[in-house]
């Protein structure tokens, strides 16, 4: 700021699902485990967005650290909104995955072009945060093609041409279709004062950052 049939996710080499290290009993509390997504992405939104099948829905194509980092802006300016939800997963036998299976349950921004004012991002290293700033002059930090993967989104949000309740794989404001059978929403474009988000992920064409400023403290954004 900015990615499912249960917590198994598709091999991405070959689409097949990977083997349960604990045979059928673990594939059969997966299938149990199917959980709806709600994402309420800013206070003028009414409603949730709720996904209830998202087969093979990655917010990115990467393994995540499963380390939360928290984003903020005074404004976030862009054109070409879309959001969906979908599941992330962590490396295999990440140190962070304690009972969740190494998978977060995320809400995918996408944003075809965005500008954001005062960007602060910050990761609770433990008793240290690392701290990167930027964005703070004239020149604001720029994006293309941005999305991120968030568990938590806040702010004060306005949308022109909004549409709620599209199916994920038929979006086209921002150029990302999510999984069929997905409900989501999208718009013409997107204005987020007082942007705050838990991420888990950030993808990015081109990102800018003017002024960047990078280092450790004791607080976090």
């Amino acid at each position: 700021m900015a990615s499912s049939t249960g917590n198994i996710p598709e091999n991405p080499e070959n689409g097949s699902l990977p083997e349960s290290p604990d045979g059928p009993a673990r594939r059969g509390r997966v299938r149990a485990r199917r959980a709806a997504v709600m994402a309420v992405p800013a206070t003028l939104v009414a409603g949730a967005l709720a996904v209830l099948t998202a087969e093979g829905a990655l917010g990115v194509q990467f393994a995540i650290s499963g380390m939360p980092f928290t984003v903020t802006a005074t404004e976030l300016n862009g054109t070409g909104f879309e959001q969906f939800g979908g599941l992330d997963q962590m490396a295999p036998g990440s140190p962070n995955e304690g009972d969740t299976g190494g998978q977060v349950l995320i809400v995918t921004s996408a944003i075809k072009n965005a500008t954001l004012t005062k960007l602060c991002q910050s990761v609770d290293l433990g008793g240290t945060n690392l701290l990167i700033t930027a964005g703070g002059g004239a020149e604001k930090v720029s994006a293309t093609d941005l999305t991120t993967d968030s568990t938590e989104l806040s702010g004060d949000a306005a949308f022109t041409n909004i549409e709620i309740g599209n199916d994920a794989s038929t979006l086209t404001k921002a150029g990302v279709k999510g999984p069929i059978g997905v409900f989501s929403q999208q718009a013409d474009t997107v204005r987020i004062a007082n942007l705050r988000q838990t991420n888990y992920a950030t993808t990015a064409g081109v990102f800018k950052l003017p002024g960047l400023k990078l280092g450790f403290s004791s607080k976090g954004c």
